[in-house]
This record gives structure tokens, C-alpha cells and sequence, in this order.
């Protein structure tokens, strides 16, 4: 799992640090619309919903903002714009698998500012298929540990149905199962953990390593790719070591 877990790492570092909220809430709002468009305004019946508010408030996205984008789903709402589900497979520097998931209005719009940065970071846009057979959907339930001792949450996680675990410092990532996403997550705040995000995830079957040269060029182009506004997750199957993602992530 590290290739996801270290990405994630340089995500969530850099993110407290750039504190991009505008750019956050919008990617947030897309997908609460999205959610609630496919499956209903109650976040009690709809999983995805469910995940999406949940991610919004571990964001600190105001509740109006919420409420807003599910508005949207059901045409009641301002600028409620019909968005799909895209999803583009390419190479990066060194022939590292890159998977982006995005939400659009415009496919010829969206599909042109991809493929932009992949050409102008050492990459190249690939077919449909040429790389998702390298990923395999996993949930992964983000648990801030706070004084609580690491093995004894891992313990309580693979007790919950984890399938795997990753510590980045204070934050034990658990992987688990799509069905048993939900599970795990309501075992850990019933044990009195708190959950800092649950979401739906790919991960990578088989890593591949880079010197730190093109390793960075790959990183940089992730950014780039995240930056875009219609981009919703990047994913890769990177692995970095824990010096140069300390590096990157400053």
C-alpha cells in the first residue's frame, strides 16, 4: 500500500501547509452533488453521500456549502450543472502508472488539461485500460492515534476488519475491504478513536522505484495534475523513500 500511503503523506503535509480551502471546497462540493445525484439526499441510505459529508466536515467545509451542493443534485440549486464521472490512465517519468479520477461539466475541456500536463511533465496520456489493471479499489479509514498507542489501534483495526495498516506520525491509515469500509470506521469511533477522514480509494498491486531525480519530476507532476480544478483524486504506483517524501512534502 505505501505507494498510496506516500503520496497521501505528501498531500496531507503540503495540504496544512498551502491550506488550498477554496480549491478543496469546490472538489468537495462536486462530489457531495455527484453523490446525491446517484443515490438519494440521505446521507443515512447513501454510503457515498455519507463519505463525501463526512470529508467535507473533517475539511471544516461550512454546512450552508453542504447543503448547497446537495441541493444541486436535485436541480433545486444554483448552477446545477449536470457533472460526469471521468477517469484518465497515463505514464509518468520513468513509466510509473498514474490513475486521475475527475468530475466535469466539459469532457473536451477536461481531457485537454490532463493530457496538457501530462506532455509538459514528462508524461504521456495512455488509452482507457492501459493502466487501471494495475490498481485495485481499497477504503481507507484515516485515524488521528492522539496519545493512543499504535499497536493497540492496529490491533483493534485488524480486530475491525482492517486488511492493512500504514503509520505516517501521529495518523494510522487502515485499509480495508470496500464492503467493510463503514464497519471499520464506526468500530474505531466506538472504540473512541478519532476518524479524520473515511473514503473509497485505489491502490496499487506492485510499486515501482525511481532514483530522486525522477522520482520529484513524478511527484511534480501529480501536483500539477491535482491542481487542476475538474480533478478529483490522483493515484500511482510511485514508491518513495521516507527521506525524499519528507523533503517533497516541505
Amino acid at each position: 500500500m505505501s505507494g498510496h500511503s506516500k503520496w497521501a503523506q505528501i498531500k496531507r503535509q503540503k495540504g496544512a501547509n498551502d491550506a488550498k480551502r477554496g480549491q478543496i471546497f469546490t472538489k468537495l462540493a462536486r462530489e457531495i452533488t455527484v453523490a446525491a445525484r446517484q443515490g438519494g439526499g440521505d446521507p443515512e441510505t447513501n454510503f457515498r453521500l455519507r463519505l463525501a459529508m463526512q470529508r467535507a466536515r473533517s475539511e471544516n467545509m461550512p454546512q450552508e456549502n453542504i447543503q448547497r451542493a446537495i441541493a444541486r443534485a436535485t436541480g433545486s440549486g444554483d448552477g446545477a450543472a449536470q457533472l460526469e464521472e471521468v477517469t484518465y490512465e497515463g505514464y509518468g517519468p520513468g513509466g510509473v502508472a498514474i490513475f486521475v479520477e475527475a468530475l466535469t461539466d466539459n469532457r473536451h475541456r477536461t481531457v485537454a488539461e490532463v493530457r496538457n500536463v501530462f506532455t509538459r511533465n514528462g508524461g504521456s496520456l495512455g488509452e482507457n485500460g492501459s493502466v487501471a489493471w494495475q490498481f485495485e479499489p481499497r477504503g481507507i479509514v484515516a485515524v488521528n492515534l492522539n496519545s493512543h498507542d499504535p499497536d493497540d489501534v492496529t490491533l483493534q483495526a485488524i480486530d475491525a476488519g482492517a486488511t492493512d495498516v500504514n503509520q505516517d506520525g501521529k495518523v494510522l491509515e487502515i485499509y480495508t475491504n470496500l464492503e467493510e469500509l463503514e464497519q471499520v470506521r464506526r468500530k474505531m469511533e466506538d472504540a473512541g478513536l478519532e476518524v479524520e477522514t473515511a473514503e473509497r480509494t485505489i491502490v496499487p498491486k506492485t510499486m515501482v522505484t525511481l532514483d530522486d531525480q525522477r522520482s520529484t519530476q513524478v511527484v511534480r507532476l501529480l501536483e500539477r495534475l491535482e491542481d487542476l480544478d475538474d480533478v478529483q483524486n490522483v493515484n500511482t504506483n510511485l514508491d518513495l523513500s521516507e527521506e525524499l517524501v519528507a523533503e517533497l512534502a516541505s
